[in-house]
């Protein structure tokens, strides 16, 4: 590769990050379903037409920034799988999941806040998005836990997706995983305000919980 080329590729990757960073500096401001890549391009000083060859349109930017946040939020999550036992690591994960969300708010709204009107994620997000359920099934598959009885038509339909852990235990799993970001999002967007707020405890007592739901206790 000449050093004319690899001057080229850094001077795009720079760019890059900051149409991407801008643009959150724009979901805290306005929000997800204001984004437009024109205020993007007059706030960086660029024309529409150069930055529409990073970004073709406003949903290719917003699968982006989709993509930064899980794997932001994944990487936060296995970074804190450092505990000696299943319970622990289930705990730091979790704390983990909470810390994030509470440090990227408005990050955390692009990936579990409202639906964006006329954005469908396409697949490219999947693998990304599921880092933390696969996180918590290794877990739980290191802590042993075994199948369970389960309806019929909820076993057919987990039985096909690819888990470390039995059925039974793939479909606690998930339940925990649903619980996990239920809890984050109502502290986040103020459901807790009046009861369990702070919600340090409440947290903590819930992720101990749903983990002796899962089987690690």
């Amino acid at each position: 590769m000449s050093a004319a080329r690899t001057a080229r590729d850094r001077a795009r990757q720079e760019l890059t990050i900051e149409i991407k960073d801008e643009a959150r500096r724009q979901l805290a401001t306005d929000g997800a379903h204001n984004l437009s890549l024109r205020a993007v391009a007059r706030s960086l000083g660029m024309a529409s037409s150069a930055l529409y060859r990073y970004f073709p349109s406003r949903d290719d930017l917003l699968t982006a920034l989709i993509i930064d946040a899980y794997n932001a939020l994944g990487d936060a999550a296995e970074q804190a799988d450092q505990g000696a036992t299943p319970l622990e690591r289930w705990r730091g994960v979790c704390h983990a999941v909470r810390r994030w969300a509470i440090d990227h708010r408005h990050e955390y709204a692009l990936i579990y806040g409202t639906p964006i009107p006329g954005y469908q994620a396409p697949r490219d997000t999947v693998g990304p998005a599921v880092r933390v359920v696969w996180l918590l099934g290794q877990i739980a598959h290191a802590a042993g836990v075994e199948d369970s009885a389960i309806p019929d038509e909820l076993r057919a339909q987990f039985d096909p997706i690819e888990a470390a852990v039995p059925t039974g235990a793939t479909v606690r799993v998930v339940f925990a995983w649903t619980q996990l970001f239920g809890m984050v999002s109502f502290e986040l967007f103020g459901q807790l305000v009046g009861s369990a707020d702070p919600a340090d405890a409440f947290f903590g007592y819930a992720v101990d919980e749903v983990a002796g739901f899962v089987g690690l206790t």
